[in-house]
């Protein structure tokens, strides 16, 4: 089956464990200098007080309580031997330095628990968010007949689980159907649309046979949403088992891209056509324009947050350009070369959601 892999992972990145390192560090090198200091100053001078770092330190390099309750107990002790190195320090300097480290201490604490308690609740919450976007987004097979498949959802943010953008692959009575799409919007309610869609597209692909009837019920199902604000940018196709030409409808959306002996064409619409939701406002059909798949051609459909993907100089990624020195005999290795691609392109963080699908005929 072809995977879907999502932006953002449970296991913490490298450079956590390495920050904690430092930190802990930090407390050592702080434990060393506050006893060197002290002893180098005679006993009219105190430096214990730094010691009420230790546990904020160890706080912030941990998610286990009892480590700063160690450190701060082995604070309050180094403290407390400190005083008896510095008969000359009054002993209201002593006491207090010894409160300090105590209540920090039980600040400290009290962080760990806040943030491993929210940090559980987060992953829940990921969890049941991840499993809505699998039911959402389910799971293409590699091969449907003459046609190898491969898609990709990727996540803006790493937190990110679910969003707007959609796909889906059905084989139906009248061929192969595909079907890519952007929300407007972020969050639950472009959720709520791209649920509207993929259940209407999976009714009307198997029912339909015209391609642009399918879309054009789609767009009959988002105008009774009742709002002029909801609307999809999308790219239907329709890939036949048989001699018949291969179509596509796109309404609003970035052109698919055909790759052919190596060569990167776009299939641009035969006529302009409205996001699905707002075919009403222009009163007309979506237009179909059809094309011929010979073996061995590769077709990439994708949402924006590819294409409108940018650099540090704000430089649109040229996708169309890098496709072509990509390998094109495999839509697996193609999805994964042109995803490591994309985020070395806009070094590692995408600023829009994004969806690809690509498509390998073999007949």
């Amino acid at each position: 089956m072809s995977h879907v892999p999502v932006a953002g992972a449970r296991v913490p990145p490298p450079y956590r464990s390495a920050w904690a390192r430092a930190l802990v560090a930090c407390g050592l090198v702080i434990v060393i200098v506050t006893i060197v200091l002290d002893l180098l100053t005679g006993p009219n001078t105190t430096f214990s007080p730094l010691l009420a770092s230790l546990p904020v330190l160890t706080s912030a390099a941990t998610r286990r309580a009892w480590l700063p309750i160690l450190t701060g107990g082995t604070a309050m002790t180094m403290t407390g031997l400190l005083a008896l190195f510095n008969p000359g320090v009054p002993l209201s300097v002593h006491i207090t330095a010894m409160a300090a480290v105590f209540a920090v201490t039980l600040g400290s604490t009290a962080t760990v628990l806040l943030v491993s308690s929210r940090e559980r609740e987060l992953l829940q919450v990921r969890g049941v968010a991840e499993a809505a976007q699998w039911a959402l987004l389910r799971a293409v097979p590699a091969q449907i007949g003459p046609v190898r498949l491969a898609v990709r959802y990727l996540a803006a943010a790493a937190e990110a689980r679910i969003g707007g953008d959609l796909y889906e692959v059905l084989p139906t009575p009248y061929g192969i159907r595909l079907l890519i799409g952007d929300v407007r919007g972020k969050g639950l309610p472009a959720v709520e649309t791209a649920v509207d869609v993929l259940g209407a597209f999976r009714e009307a692909a198997r029912t339909e046979p015209s391609l642009a009837a399918v879309a054009s019920r789609l767009d009959t199902a988002l105008a009774r949403r009742g709002t002029s604000e909801d609307f999809v940018t999308a790219v239907l196709a329709n890939l036949p088992d048989d001699s018949c030409p291969a179509e596509i409808v796109n309404c609003g959306h970035p052109a698919p891209l055909l790759i052919r002996s190596g060569r990167v064409t776009e299939l641009e619409p035969s006529a302009w056509a409205p996001p699905l939701g707002l075919l009403g406002l222009v009163g007309s059909a979506y237009p179909t324009r059809t094309f011929r798949l010979v073996r061995g051609d590769t077709l990439l459909l994708y949402t924006d947050g590819v294409s409108e993907a940018r650099d540090t100089t704000s430089v649109f990624y040229p996708l169309a350009q890098r496709l072509v020195a990509m390998p094109h005999d495999d839509p697996e290795a193609l999805l994964e070369r042109l995803v490591a691609d994309v985020r070395c392109y806009v070094h590692g963080a995408l600023a829009d959601d994004a969806a690809l699908v690509a498509v390998r005929w073999e007949a």
